[in-house]
């Protein structure tokens, strides 16, 4: 079969990665295998398998981070809860774009949103310890390194796969699984990594009314912020805001990511945001086994402590000064980031034509945005097959057998492609269909 890559190459490289039929493949086993291919074959890769931001950062950021460091910031060790910077910006900002009140004192500052997840996790763990509550119920498919997460420390999981439950047909069996009485938080990401799906003010409403009802946290992945690009959410202080459950509930936390939205990943800065009622919330565990009952006192103090005693200090400028900019109207955080929609909708056309389909396809039957990632699939293939086979013609993709998805298809990111690949992945493709 003639393939864009050589056909014994491709094989050979698998084989010595002991991929197999990439079953246990990671992101980064495939991004290897992808650079290990393009230094065997000389042939560029389309990589479509990373959701790492491709795009240059604002210079808000890193004016901000090189006045810090030249003020004498790395000098001194940051406060475990953030500089009192960034700890306002961030309550200033989430009431400008997503039109709640969280008080300056519950936002986190974490080394990433990775950091605030696995704190939350953490602090969940040790506030339920010795009672019924100990299984977290992700939403799915979802970032697989949650789960990872989860494992790391012990703490139980399950997951449900959207797919088939939208709408009150979600609700209904969110409630039912809450009803066994073992579940303590409800984790998804909005826009969904991988589906870009996203929940509507409705379904929102009544997952925070089933919080509230069962008393479950509801851990709210944000790290795609405002990157539902159907509609403008640029616009500090005016509607339509970002959705989120907290319009709905007191019981969640919010994590708000520097790196998509503000194209500012390597510097790893995120916040994590507990509503004012559950930063306060004393969990009797808590306190028993380490002096501290509050919730929000004991992720602050006691875990960001313990992890990292805080987080970077020249880098809180920089997220300060990114959110401030934002907030005056001065930096339109989502003018640049809108290029992630213009490659989907090229990719999408692309794949579209040429037998592909899309897997999640419609948002409550509405067309999906175009934006970070989308999912697809082929006729008569499973995920593992596809994501095997593309690579044969030199292009990267992601199954989402790993991502707690029932479906059979892969993840299709567009950070990494390049406006001068078109004609290439137009090509390849083409081929691809041709000798399927």
């Amino acid at each position: 079969m003639n393939t864009p890559l050589d056909y014994n190459i491709v094989t050979e490289a698998i084989n010595e990665m002991g991929l197999r039929d990439f079953s246990q493949a990671t992101i980064r086993d495939l991004q290897g295998l992808s650079q290990t291919l393009e230094k065997k074959t000389g042939k560029q890769i389309i990589h479509l398998e990373m959701g790492v931001p491709g795009l240059q950062p604002s210079e808000i950021a890193m004016k901000a981070e090189q006045e810090a460091l030249a003020n004498g910031c790395a000098t001194m060790y940051p406060p475990n809860g953030g500089i009192p910077r960034l700890k306002k910006a961030a309550s200033e900002f989430v009431k400008a774009f997503i039109g709640v009140d969280i008080d300056p004192l519950c936002c986190i500052p974490t080394t990433g949103s990775m950091q605030g997840t696995f704190a939350t996790f953490l602090a969940i763990y040790h506030a339920m310890k010795g009672t019924e509550r100990d299984t977290v119920l992700l939403i799915q498919p979802g970032f697989p390194v949650q789960t990872t997460q989860c494992d790391v420390i012990g703490l139980k999981h399950i997951g449900l796969d959207i797919h088939g439950y939208r709408g009150d047909v979600l609700i209904k069996k969110l409630d039912e699984i809450l009803s066994a009485g073992n579940i303590c938080s409800i984790v998804y990401s909005n826009p969904n990594n991988p589906s870009w799906v996203c929940f509507t003010e409705e379904e929102l409403k009544g997952i925070g009314e089933l919080a509230t009802k069962h008393d479950v946290l509801v851990l709210e992945d944000l790290a795609y912020f405002a990157m539902d690009f159907r509609r403008d959410l640029s616009h500090p202080y005016e509607a339509p805001y970002q959705a989120t459950v907290a319009q709905y509930t007191d019981n969640y936390v919010l994590w708000v990511s520097g790196s998509k939205a503000f194209s500012y990943a390597g510097q790893r800065i995120g916040v994590t945001c507990i509503s004012n009622k559950l930063y306060h919330r004393v969990y009797e565990p808590l306190q028993q086994t380490f002096g501290v009952g509050e919730f929000g006192n004991f992720l602050c103090n006691r875990l960001m402590y313990t992890l990292s005693s805080g987080t970077t200090h020249s880098v809180q400028h920089a997220m300060a000064a990114l959110m401030e900019a934002a907030c005056d109207g001065r930096y339109n955080f989502l003018d640049d980031v809108k290029e992630y929609g213009r490659r989907a909708k090229f990719l999408k056309e692309v794949l579209l034509a040429n037998n592909f389909y899309l897997v999640y396809d419609n948002d409550m039957g509405a067309p999906l945005a175009d934006g970070f990632y989308f999912t697809v699939q082929y006729p008569g293939m499973t995920d593992l097959e596809l994501t095997r086979d593309l690579m044969y013609y030199g292009i990267a993709v992601f199954p989402l057998d790993t991502m707690g998805s029932t479906q059979q298809g892969v993840r299709i990111c567009t950070s990494f492609f390049k406006r001068e690949q078109e004609a290439l992945f137009k090509e390849r493709i083409e081929l691809f269909k041709s000798n399927h």
